[in-house]
């Protein structure tokens, strides 16, 4: 059960939910406004569980995200408020500023201090949440205080593809080379598979797995501002949670929540995948309730089905050793 056969059956089920939605709601599903607030949605988790991805693949977790999006696309915005002459991609790299310092703090707590990174950036998830209340001073920052050249970046468009949708794709590249192509992703799944391993074969696991959390946080901090730019809203509950909604589209990609196995496609699969959820279970009108149990059986499922693929190809690869030897 190869990440092939998990993406092929990812799209699958991609295709299936469609098609059973469209006809339950009579052809809206597929219209092209609702397609458009899809991917819209779809790309903001699309961004952030890049950057996780990188992070679990290295055998770590970040709790932390949903808290950095929150305080990058605040601290972002007060600047904005009070310097609106400031340029657009200004702001932009204030709050990849603001992610790039979390995500170094995160990655010293649990890389240098050797922190268990479950612990350690739900500490640092609470400090940064904290944080934002302090800059902010209790307050929000509405669309008023922000100018139309910003809030025009989430609804316009170029060649008929909304900007943020571009984003998601720009990053989802960044990502695939990144983990795909390069001497760094190889070593963070090397890292991920086995630690100590890795660091006999001479790759330096502390100094990697810090830079796999400062990327997650650029990326995270990056987000931030495309939240408050898409609601025109930043506040102290910005991106609450948002956390779990990503961690639940990397597992369902088929990432082992363990480290050391995963695909970036089925990654952006996953996402897509939740996205739809999200989209489709209002629009069938299930109960808010039902909607969060439904969510959660996904991803219990999701895990489960994950750990029995594990399970099996490590049995297999035990198997092929033995006979190996024996030969």
């Amino acid at each position: 059960f190869s990440n092939h056969s998990q993406e092929c059956v990812l799209i699958c089920l991609i295709l299936a939910v469609s098609f059973l939605v469209q006809l339950r709601t009579g052809g809206s599903f597929l219209s092209a406004s609702n397609l458009n607030e899809l991917m819209r949605e779809a790309s903001m988790l699309m961004i952030v569980s890049i950057g996780m991805t990188i992070v679990i693949v290295s055998g770590g977790i970040d709790l932390s995200v949903g808290s950095v999006m929150g305080l990058a696309g605040m601290i972002s915005v007060l600047v904005l408020r009070d310097h609106p002459q400031i340029p657009v991609i200004l702001v932009f790299a204030i709050g990849i500023g603001v992610g790039l310092i979390c995500g170094i703090i995160s990655g010293f707590v649990v890389a240098k201090l050797r922190i268990a990174p479950l612990i350690g950036t739900l500490g640092t998830c609470d400090i940064f949440r904290g944080v934002i209340y302090l800059f902010s001073k209790g307050e929000w920052v509405s669309q008023t205080d922000m100018t139309p050249e910003f809030l025009a970046i989430s609804t316009s468009k170029f060649l008929g593809i909304n900007y943020m949708v571009l984003f998601a794709i720009a990053v989802a590249i960044f990502g695939i080379i990144f983990m795909g192509h390069t001497r760094f992703g190889r070593q963070l799944y090397a890292i991920g598979s086995n630690a100590e391993s890795a660091r006999i074969s001479g790759i330096k696991v502390e100094r990697n797995k810090w830079i796999a959390y400062v990327i997650s946080g650029m990326i995270a901090g990056f987000a931030g501002v495309l939240w408050v730019c898409k609601y025109a809203c930043a506040q102290g509950t910005t991106a609450t949670s948002f956390e779990l909604n990503v961690i639940a589209s990397v597992v369902l990609g088929g990432v082992s929540i363990t480290g050391g196995a995963g695909s970036m496609y089925g990654v952006l699969l996953g996402s897509l995948l939740f996205g739809i959820l999200n989209n489709i279970l209002p629009l069938i009108q299930v109960s808010s309730f039902w909607q969060r149990a439904i969510r959660g059986a996904v991803i219990l499922i999701s895990v489960v089905i994950n750990s029995l693929v594990l399970r099996r190809a490590s049995r297999k690869a035990l198997i092929r050793r033995e006979e190996h030897e024996k030969a």
